[in-house]
């Protein structure tokens, strides 16, 4: 293993160089990772000791391979992955700011995004606040008091903290974090949900709405303990953009008391606002839309789907079993299939994502766990989603036609996503569907055809 100074790279490239690793021929183990106390741990589960002295700013690289010309190979991959070569700077040209705050100075910004480690994203995020800036707080692992200091210093200064842990925003046209290309339109999205939000906006492109703005407000905002700081003053600057002309909240269930709170705020604007707040008894993100579209007058389109054009596993009754990337997708299914016996599994929640990337960058963990569930466990239906959009997989069909056509029970998939994403929706689902999987744009329409064969439907 070697251990490098001054070398820093954001988790993301870091996971990824780290894949491409271990999928190289003759290589055991590996991984790419700065030297924080999480990654040193799992280097140690590894079987790797970094040496006295290591500081949380360092970049770990250990390899494990088969022979010296597989480890050799790997250290030149791990060179070209990790290369960070730049021109020289021209003379008189200043040098990069090296903080948020002096950045937000020398240019014309309105929002700053930080991604950084949680421990570190409060600095970053209050030195944004203190320089004019609405914030994203795209870093997950932040104290929740430190979400309430950042909020209420937002509150006092009329901004909008984003986050922590906010997957997914539209500002002003532009995509956040994990986004999907969607059109202009008249419905903004507050959204305490990143995949919830995602669901929302492809069905809301795929019938020609559009959205004004997403903004997310990260998975603790409607907890007793944040009390819809962000959602309240989210719901005023939508009400204020005169290109909104519906507002919908999109959740998992609030505390009672801050959906009081918000529901009562929502009554005192000027513009209309839907709830979709998933929960027993209430509607599921498709309905919401589907309502959504009829306030504002736009006829609802049949939902796509692909269909496998011969029945490739005859259905019969036994267990649903749910390998989501999407955490609100994940809790939507659950709720849909209620009774019927079910077991959903959300790979992205904190305890799959322990030292590896999301599901949605990097579908490793997931492709063993459905290649487990189709062909030797006792699941009579495997149910997925496959989330599209700026940040995630490329090219997921690719990695999940394989598994699909090996499957000895049917499979279904919940594809979210948009024409305009990069990865293709239509290519994405045509390709799965003749690998065998039955296909759905609406998350709720693919769970309950799961259910029904299931059922032995």
């Amino acid at each position: 293993m070697e251990v490098r100074s001054g070398a820093y790279h954001d988790s993301v490239t870091l996971m990824r160089a780290g894949r491409r690793l271990a999928e190289r021929p003759g290589v055991t183990a590996a991984l790419t990772a700065m030297a924080t106390t999480l990654n040193v741990d799992l280097l140690a589960e590894m079987g790797f000791t970094p040496p006295d002295g290591t500081r949380p700013d360092d970049l770990l690289v250990a390899i494990r391979a088969d022979d010296a010309d597989a480890l050799e190979a790997a250290r030149v991959t791990v060179d070209e992955l990790l290369s960070t070569r730049s021109a020289p700077r021209a003379f008189g040209v200043p040098a990069p700011p090296r903080t948020t705050g002096s950045a937000a100075r020398r240019i014309d910004a309105t929002v700053a995004l930080v991604s950084v480690p949680g421990p570190y994203a409060f600095a970053e995020a209050m030195d944004a606040l203190d320089a004019g800036l609405n914030v994203m707080v795209f870093s997950d692992n932040v104290p929740i008091e430190h979400e309430l200091e950042l909020k209420e210093t937002a509150a006092r200064r009329g901004l909008l903290v984003m986050g922590p842990d906010c997957g997914t925003a539209v500002v002003g046209g532009v995509g956040l974090g994990f986004a999907n290309v969607v059109r202009p339109g008249p419905i903004g999205l507050v959204a305490a949900s990143g995949t919830g939000a995602q669901q929302v906006m492809s069905l809301l492109d795929e019938a020609g709405a559009g959205v004004s703005h997403v903004l997310g407000v990260g998975g603790r905002d409607l907890s007793a303990e944040i009390s819809g700081r962000s959602t309240l003053q989210a719901l005023r600057a939508l009400d204020a953009d005169p290109a909104t002309e519906l507002i919908v909240v999109v959740s998992k269930p609030p505390a009672p008391e801050v959906g009081d709170l918000i529901r009562a705020a929502a009554r005192r604007l000027a513009t209309p606002v839907r709830f979709g707040l998933l929960g027993e008894g209430g509607d599921d993100l498709t309905k919401v839309v589907e309502d959504a579209l009829e306030t504002i007058g736009v006829p609802v389109p049949p939902w796509p789907s692909w269909l496998p054009s011969r029945r490739v596993h005859p259905p019969r009754p036994g267990p649903l079993r749910g390998l989501f990337a999407g955490g609100t997708l994940c809790e939507e299914a659950a709720l849909i299939a209620g009774s019927t016996p079910n077991e959903m599994t959300d790979l992205g929640d904190d305890r799959y994502t322990r030292g590896r990337a999301h599901p949605m960058i990097d579908p490793t963990l997931r492709l063993e766990r459905l290649a487990a569930e189709t062909t030797g466990g006792d699941a009579a239906v495997v149910l997925i989603d496959v989330v599209l959009g700026h940040g995630s997989e490329p090219d997921p069909a690719a990695a999940l036609v394989p598994v699909i056509q090996e499957a000895k029970v049917p499979v279904v998939v919940s594809l979210c996503g948009t024409s305009g994403d990069p990865q293709g929706r239509d290519r994405q689902a045509e390709a799965l569907a003749a690998a065998g999987a039955a296909v759905y744009a609406s998350n709720a329409a693919a769970t309950r055809h799961a259910v029904s064969l299931a059922e032995g439907s």
